[in-house]
């Protein structure tokens, strides 16, 4: 496995294995590797000759008094973690080599970042799409892999690659969750034992609003109140959204029909989570 830290370095490494037509993965993550992180390296190690795995927190997908100076790291237990999975490549730029000290370009994509998380994170999506057409500009992969719990992310994603024609295909892997449902999360690390205890809320309020739905619910104001009152039966719970929408467009549905996303993000204490459940509904 080899670690580069400087694009040129990387841009030629890589240009070697196109010459003989090899394919390229890039799995783009900011690090403090879990075994979702893992499932993506193993799909792309799976698919690819070459898995260029990405460590980078980038600061322009931060709020104003978000995590970004202090969101976990440790750089050494990912790249062994990394070399254990099959990873050949891992890349880990600083903000000097991402963005120079006038950037003024980014990238932005219309309306399916206006709900969900968009809401209360207006400039959390600006910042994912930039760091991502980033890392497909230097890394150039024919493949690129996200995890499901961050649907929205893979969804908008998408979109940009269909829209701006570039050419990389976007594999979205299921939710990799821990024994009693919590989706695994970088954030966790967050958590306090109490908090942790209460944090599986989140999956078990989806899954009881999935029986609801095969039991023949159909409306959404239903569904979001059986979610509301099962997490907030958990004192450490405040909740950010609860939202019933199309997966095609993200827009808010009022009657459960066709390919849906019931999606949720949860502070609980001050760590702030999300969940999601994809459904078709006949």
């Amino acid at each position: 496995m080899r670690v580069f830290n400087s694009i040129v370095d990387l841009r030629e490494y890589l240009a070697a294995f196109r010459q003989e037509n090899k394919s390229i993965g890039l799995v783009p993550t900011m690090g403090y590797l879990h075994k979702g992180h893992i499932s993506l390296i193993d799909k792309s190690v799976q698919e690819n000759d070459i898995t260029v795995l990405s460590i980078y927190v980038n600061p322009t997908q931060f709020g104003p008094n978000e995590d970004y100076g202090k969101y976990p790291s440790n750089i050494e237990n990912d790249k062994k973690l990394a070399q254990k999975a099959g990873a050949d490549i891992v890349f880990i730029p600083d903000n000097t080599i991402m963005y120079s000290n006038n950037h003024l370009t980014y990238v932005t994509v219309d309306k399916l970042t206006d709900n969900l998380c968009g809401q209360s994170r207006p400039t959390h999506f600006r910042g994912v799409t930039t760091i991502v057409t980033k890392l497909f500009n230097i890394v150039q992969p024919h493949r690129a892999y996200f995890g499901q719990k961050d649907a929205q992310q893979a969804l908008v994603i998408k979109k940009m690659v269909k829209d701006l024609n570039m050419p990389v295909d976007i594999i979205t892997c299921p939710i990799v969750r821990e024994k009693d449902g919590l989706a695994l999360s970088s954030r966790n690390a967050y958590l306090n034992n109490d908090e942790r205890k209460q944090a599986p809320i989140l999956y078990q309020s989806l899954q009881k609003s999935k029986s609801y739905i095969e039991n023949g619910e159909r409306s959404s104001s239903v569904i979001k109140n059986i979610i509301k009152e099962m997490i907030g039966e958990k004192p450490s719970t405040n909740i950010d959204y609860i939202s019933i929408v199309s997966e095609d467009t993200l827009e808010d549905i009022n009657l459960i029909k066709g390919n849906i996303l019931i999606a949720l993000a949860v502070k609980i204490g001050n760590t702030r989570l999300i969940d999601n459940l994809r459904m078709e509904v006949m």
